[in-house]
């Protein structure tokens, strides 16, 4: 297989998967945690190694060594391993999940900007989600007639914070999610909760036209849910960990055991919330954008831009919901083309690095 964002937490999970089931991994492809990448390429030892950066080449430990979107591309065409995991962070996965279609390959998805922004151009058949709530719906679903699909949201670092002080949340502030670790980008949009949207939308472009809705599991034990239309509704449970929608896109046939069960007993109960739209602004358009999801594009370039404000203390917290919905209001034009997604992106981006707020 090829791995795109082997140091990551899903790069990490994967490849502890692969080494399971003895899944040979051609191709690592990482950011800049050389250290790490030197030790996954010792234990994996890959074919082909792309970082980043030109910078980090010379210290990575392998001869065969490059750097750049292009060259994920490139080896992306020239491998012959029939399985893509793309755990890439941002819009920077998209072009490779698009090359890997191109060429006949088969991709094990966690890079939630490739459907946002581009699902109309994706051909979902060749997609495998390793998302826990995309696995947790595909999980559950059978020849029955369905009414409502449901994913769940842990509500992020501030879902019980008072909504009077979510304006002065630092950075720091938003990391503090309440049931794990993860990357920095991503624990932001779960406190914003776009990465739920973001999932929403995903589900949209997995599972065709339908209803979709999420609701707050603070235990964050069930993944997914669905109502079907005999009024029976059935959910996933598994403990969080990314080893499961992994193994089984790695391995069809899954009769290893992965995880532990879950003891309903120590559990002893679980809470639901309603996500409001008073602490999660950006929850405002969330029907207007599963009726038109090719504006995932701008939700997720106005997102990442006005992110990158937020860390560099330009703007507060609440504004970055602020900024993607003025840009959600703006940017409504016809979208027919993949150059499209890519001249919109840029627009959007450039649109909210000039806000003044």
């Amino acid at each position: 297989m090829i791995l795109l964002g082997s140091t990551g937490s899903i790069g990490v999970n994967t490849l502890l998967v692969a080494k399971k089931f003895g899944i040979t991994v051609e191709v690592l492809v990482c950011g800049s945690n050389i250290a790490l990448l030197n030790k996954q390429i010792q234990e994996h030892k890959p074919k082909v190694v792309v970082v980043a950066n030109s910078r980090d080449v010379t210290d990575v430990n392998h001869s065969n060594v490059y750097s750049g979107e292009d060259s994920i591309l490139e080896v992306i065409e020239n491998s012959a391993s029939e399985l893509v995991v793309n755990a890439l962070v941002g819009f920077l996965g998209l072009r490779p999940t698009l090359k890997a279609i191109e060429c006949g390959k088969r991709v094990a998805l966690a890079n939630k900007e490739s459907l946002v922004a581009c699902g109309a151009f994706i051909d979902t058949s060749k997609i495998q989600p390793i998302d826990s709530e995309h696995f947790g719906l595909w999980y559950l679903l059978q020849e029955r007639a369905v009414s409502k699909m449901i994913i769940t949201a842990s509500g992020g670092a501030f879902r019980d914070w008072d909504i009077k002080d979510l304006q002065h949340a630092t950075l720091a502030d938003t990391q503090k999610h309440p049931n794990w670790s993860m990357g920095q980008k991503i624990t932001i949009d779960s406190a914003t909760m776009v990465n739920k949207m973001f999932e929403l939308l995903e589900a949209r472009w997995l599972f065709g036209e339908g209803e979709y809705d999420a609701i707050i599991e603070t235990k964050s034990l069930i993944h997914a849910l669905i109502d079907f239309k005999d009024g029976s509704t059935t959910a996933h449970f598994a403990h969080a960990s990314m080893q499961l929608p992994i193994a089984y896109a790695l391995k069809k046939d899954m009769s290893e055991n992965i995880l532990q069960h879950i003891d309903l007993l120590k559990v002893g109960s679980l809470e639901f919330k309603k996500i409001e739209e008073n602490r999660y602004p950006i929850w405002e358009i969330k029907e207007d954008l599963l009726k038109n999801p090719t504006f995932g594009v701008v939700v997720n370039a106005a997102n990442e831009a006005a992110i990158e404000r937020f860390i560099a203390k330009e703007i507060g917290f609440m504004d970055i919901s602020r900024l993607i919905l003025l840009a959600y209001g703006k940017f409504r034009q016809n979208i027919n083309t993949v150059d499209d997604i890519f001249a919109i992106d840029k627009r959007v981006r450039t649109f909210i690095k000039g806000v003044q707020l």
